[in-house]
């Protein structure tokens, strides 16, 4: 993985994320703290989310980790006047976490369907919990924005943009919950439980669809299509042609809720 295709524009995505956030609140309102955990919020973004935890963990705290530098000095710039030493910030791969048994319980939310191995993905979270420790997270899974990824397809196949675009797979693992549930018992979690809820986002007018998807969800797309004008022709189409669906400018989000424990 090359150092561009782990940064964002933290601060376009921290004033975009708004849907995120609050699929996350959900997610957050299911997890039953005492106060005192230590826990590791995996795949921070820009802290939003971080900050309800680090609320709720008054005796505790947080390691808010992220494989991009850009979202967590976002993050640290948000959380760290607040918080202090009850957060701290690390750089890593989720895949290759540089923990062992540390935590008392790992939250995420819409960040694990950015690492493409799951195994591995599990494993490392699994191997950086302590005994009693738990996973409870969320993050797209089975028919995720099935719609605009088909008409991506087409058009990266067009001759406009094969030249950049041809062959590049798509930077997503999108798992249904048979198998992740599969995945999650082979790294050793017990008690698991996985489901599909559908999330369906709709967006004012084409101006906030159009950032919305040019920030969060092509950006890998775009990082290699060299030409400004052919960046912005390939975002307008896609937006042109969310008009006609029904209702307009909506992307069919599914969200891929996870958890398990260890023994």
């Amino acid at each position: 993985m090359t150092s561009a295709s782990r940064e964002w524009d933290s601060s376009a995505y921290h004033r975009l994320s708004g849907p995120q956030l609050s699929w996350g609140k959900k997610v957050l309102a299911r997890v039953r703290l005492r106060g005192d955990e230590t826990l590791l919020d995996a795949g921070c973004g820009t802290g939003r989310l971080t900050g309800d935890l680090l609320q709720a963990l008054p005796r505790g705290g947080v390691v808010a980790v992220d494989l991009s530098q850009n979202m967590l000095r976002t993050a640290r710039e948000q959380l760290g006047p607040q918080f202090g030493e009850q957060v701290r910030f690390v750089a890593a791969d989720l895949q290759d976490l540089p923990f062992d048994q540390a935590f008392d319980g790992i939250f995420s939310t819409a960040a694990f369907h950015w690492v493409l191995d799951h195994d591995k993905l599990f494993r490392s979270l699994y191997g950086a919990l302590r005994p009693g420790g738990w996973l409870r997270a969320q993050c797209g899974g089975g028919p995720n924005l099935e719609r605009l990824r088909r008409r991506m397809a087409v058009l990266a196949a067009s001759p406009r943009y094969a030249r950049f675009l041809g062959g590049f797979a798509e930077p997503w693992t999108y798992s249904d919950a048979k198998t992740a549930a599969e995945r999650l018992r082979r790294a050793g979690f017990l008690n698991v439980e996985t489901g599909l809820e559908p999330a369906l986002t709709v967006f004012d007018n084409a101006a906030k669809f159009s950032e919305f998807v040019r920030t969060v969800i092509l950006h890998r797309h775009l990082e290699r299509i060299p030409d400004a004008g052919l960046r912005d022709e390939f975002v307008e189409e896609l937006t042109r042609q969310a008009a006609e669906d029904d209702p307009p400018y909506s992307l069919d989000y599914w969200r891929l809720n996870l958890s398990g424990d260890v023994a």
